[in-house]
């Protein structure tokens, strides 16, 4: 992202509105959703991090974060979560598999339509990253405890603060020659 600051910033924007501003689902689920779509995208960089992040918000319990990965059905989550999840998951093969009966077993589990929203909306940007990430073969290290660390700062600070380690104070101007 540091390549382009004038697009990291509204993908980092982005990231702290679906993930850490305040919502009726929980970070810690919202977290979740972003790594499973992640994990199903085989993305290792965006499901480590992400799932350090959620462990950090779910009391560091990194090992519900691997369940999640390879058997939510068997997760120790809510049915709600597993319901938000069975979207997540469709969402990531392609927006049109969602059912009206993937929407109507979530509502039935409590989800609100602005969760549902939220669910697809998590789910499509993690695509999308995930995409970005691997496209530019971004480094990616294989040491967890980075991750965590980075994991629980995140989960405290928020994406944009964050940012602010690696990205420029003021972005170029566009088209600015280097």
């Amino acid at each position: 992202m540091a390549l382009r600051p004038e697009t990291a910033k509204p993908l980092n924007e982005l990231a702290e509105a679906l993930l850490h501003a305040p919502n009726s689902l929980p970070q810690g689920d919202r977290e979740l959703i972003a790594t499973y779509v992640s994990y199903l995208n085989d993305c290792y960089f965006c499901q480590t991090v992400h799932g350090s992040i959620a462990a950090a918000c779910l009391n560091d319990d990194h090992e519900l974060v691997k369940r999640v990965k390879v058997d939510f059905h068997g997760a120790d989550i809510s049915e709600k979560l597993k319901a938000l999840l069975v979207i997540a998951a469709k969402v990531q093969k392609g927006g049109k598999q969602v059912s009206a009966n993937d929407i109507e077993a979530a509502r039935e589990q409590g989800a609100t339509d602005m969760e549902i929203h939220d669910t697809v909306l998590i789910a499509a940007a993690f695509c999308m990253y995930n995409r970005y990430v691997d496209g530019l073969d971004t480094w990616q290290p294989r040491d967890e405890e980075l991750y965590r660390q980075r994991g629980k700062k995140t989960a405290q600070e928020g994406y944009v603060s964050m940012s602010r380690e690696y990205l420029p104070a003021k972005a170029p101007e566009v088209g600015a020659q280097s």
